[in-house]
This record gives C-alpha cells, structure tokens and sequence, in this order.
C-alpha cells in the first residue's frame, strides 16, 4: 500500500439537478477507504440556466470558448461548489488543511468526440483560491488529445471496487444510470472494459419535466400507471449506436425526448424508462462475456420500474442484479467518490483511461493540477 492521501470529489452530472460531495481516503490503486456524502440541490431557476448553457455551448468550436452568458454561468458554477466544499468540511468538522486534493469534474455542456471536442465548465484555480485546497480539474481532455472520447472515466474507481467484492462472483458489470448510461465490465482475469450504453435518466427528467412540470419521476410512481409504447420503445432501441461494432462515447442531445403527440404523461414515463433498461443489456452483449453480477449505481437505481425491467430483462442470464447498496457501497456517491480518486491518480501520474475504457492509444493520465500537491500522509 502506498501513501494515503485524502481527497474531496465533487460531481454535477448530466441530470444537472446539484453537486455531489464525496471524501475518500486513497492510495490511489487499490486501497479505497470511502468517508463522507453530501448531496447540495440546484434551485429550479439555475437548473434553467444550465440548459440555457447547453444552447449556447452548441456554437462552441475551440474549447476554451465561452459565448453568451456562459462564462458567467462558469464563475456561478464554480462558486457554487466552492460553497458546497465549505458546507461540507464545517458538517464533518474538517479543516481545509486535512484536504490533500479536490477532485473537480464541472458540468458537462458540450460533448463531441467526433469532433475531438470535450467541454466541461468550472474554473479551477477559481475553486482552488476560493477553498485553498490544490485541485486537479479537466480531467478528460488528456484522454481525447491522444484519440480516446474522454469518456467513461469512472471505470478506474470501479475497478478498485470490484477488488472489495467476494471472490467468485464472475465476471461484474457496474452499471452507472445517470442522465446517460454507462457500463464497466471487470473480467475474472482483471480485464477492464467500459463504454456508455444509452439513454439513462435524461430522457424519463426531460419528458416528466416537460408535461408535470416537476424534475424528474420519484421512484418511477408516473410510469408505474402507464404501459410500454412499442413503436416508441423501438424507435429509440433501433438506434445504430446499439449495433455499431465500435462503441462511442454519448452526448445528453444524442438521444432526445419525443414529441409530444407519441404518448400520454405516463406512458411516456413508463416506456423511456423501459428503453433506459434495455439500453443497458442490449449493450451488454458487446461485452466478451456475459456478467454474473450487475451492480446498479446512480439515480436511475431509485426507479423501481427500470429496476424490475432490469431484472426481467436479464431474468434469462442467471445473472444478480443488486444496487450499489446491496453490494456494500453508496450509489448516490460513487461518481463524486470516484472523481476524488481520479484526482489522486492524476497527482500521482496514474493512468485515468485505457483503451478498451475510451478507445485511447494507450494507459493516460490526465488532468491539471492547480495549487502544490501536499504532504499530509
């Protein structure tokens, strides 16, 4: 085991719906000792000013471009969290100076890997000097200047997880259903595979939003009064991405909503978050194996509608399906966990990616680092 070191994660994810705040205690490899939690909501009226973000990030062609009011959103963001970071040490009664590194992930407002373009907004040397703790940020764009799609990044801490399993499992697939899905695939001889594997929450907040009015579907209590739409349900699951030998890296705007007239409130609800569950297996069968465990983190694990298709789904597979809770770890956290870990990583010169994770070239760090690296063991 190497030195420890202790770092904060903070998470705002393609929901946009807060920040996630996670301390986790690392030697950056294999030894992951998992401390605190801490959800911080946006209100509705900033929650709309990060998809305006999303518009204007459209016109973006050089990364470090911020038109309309998005450098204003950027220094708003970065505030934000530099709040959180405060609210967060004063609940757990820790000071500043016990924070070896704060791992910032921003929020995603533009992502095109086909376009070897990646932008996440958050300013961390703004962060930095507002916390006083080093920050290691930008943690994609190492992985896209050397060919990979700078995402998925959580692979490398699922790995680490996977270690604390019980031995015997077989082959796991963790699975993260944020507003868009991923899989990590953990072979029995260490292999590590990852890529996103569709439309997650994004799709069932946006319809919910869009006809109730209200941010997302809690528990999945609106589908649960509607049924599948079939030719809905296949319009998204006909997609190419599920049939595309070469598995790619996804934007929120990649799959959208559909239209109004294609199904009633409920059934809208109850099909996407059908297509949410399918996307999951169908994508699976890429894998070089089939999974004898699937570990379900994220939102998407608290409707209880994608979780039974899920588990119907995979009914035929003699496979287990637990959530993260199930398995022993904090599904609400992990992301913001991870970030921190990665953080550790990039200040050790660790890789991040690997090319059965992004596609990159070979094993890369990544990440800038912002404030000297201390020395609190």
């Amino acid at each position: 085991m190497g030195e420890m070191k202790t770092a904060i994660g903070l998470m705002s994810g393609t929901s946009m719906d807060g920040i996630d705040v996670a301390l986790v205690r690392t030697d950056g490899s294999g030894t992951v000792v998992r401390g605190p939690f801490m959800g911080v909501p946006y209100e509705a009226a900033f929650r709309d000013r990060l998809k305006q973000a999303l518009v204007e990030a459209k016109d973006i062609g050089e990364r470090s471009e911020r038109p309309g009011a998005l450098g204003d959103v950027e220094r708003e963001l970065t505030l934000r969290h530099a709040d959180a970071v405060r609210i967060f040490l004063e609940r757990n009664s820790m000071a500043a100076e016990a924070i070896d590194v704060i791992g910032f992930h921003g929020q995603t407002v533009l992502h095109r890997p086909d376009r070897n373009l990646t932008v996440q907004i958050g300013d961390g040397a703004l962060l930095g000097d507002r916390t006083g703790i080093p920050v290691v940020y930008d943690m994609r764009a190492n992985d896209m200047r050397h060919g990979g799609q700078g995402a998925p990044l959580v692979p490398a801490y699922h790995a680490a997880l996977a270690k604390t399993l019980p031995a015997g499992e077989g082959p796991v697939c963790f699975v993260n259903i944020g507003g868009i899905s991923n899989l990590t695939y953990i072979g029995t001889d260490g292999a590590l595979i990852a890529y996103d594997s569709g439309p997650g929450n994004a799709l069932i907040d946006q319809w919910v939003e869009t006809h109730a009015g209200i941010p997302f579907d809690q528990g999945g209590m609106i589908a649960s009064e509607g049924r599948v739409v079939p030719e809905l349900a296949d319009s998204y699951l006909g997609h190419p991405f599920f049939t595309d030998k070469v598995r790619r890296s996804l934007d929120r705007n990649d799959f959208l909503p559909p239209s109004s007239d294609k199904a009633e409130l409920a059934d809208g609800a109850r099909t996407l978050a059908y297509v949410a569950a399918a996307s999951i297996l169908q994508s699976a069968k890429h894998l070089p194996a089939r999974p004898a465990l699937y570990v379900i983190c994220g939102g998407g694990r608290l409707n209880k509608i994608l979780m039974n298709d899920i588990a119907n789904l995979a009914a035929g597979q003699e496979a287990r399906i637990l959530t993260a809770e199930d398995a022993g770890f904090d599904g609400d956290a992990m992301e913001a966990e991870a970030w921190g870990y990665l953080a550790v990583r990039s200040m050790l010169g660790l890789p991040l990616t690997y090319p059965c994770t992004t596609g990159v070239a070979r094993a890369m760090t990544g990440g800038s680092l912002y404030g000297s690296a201390r020395k609190n063991g």
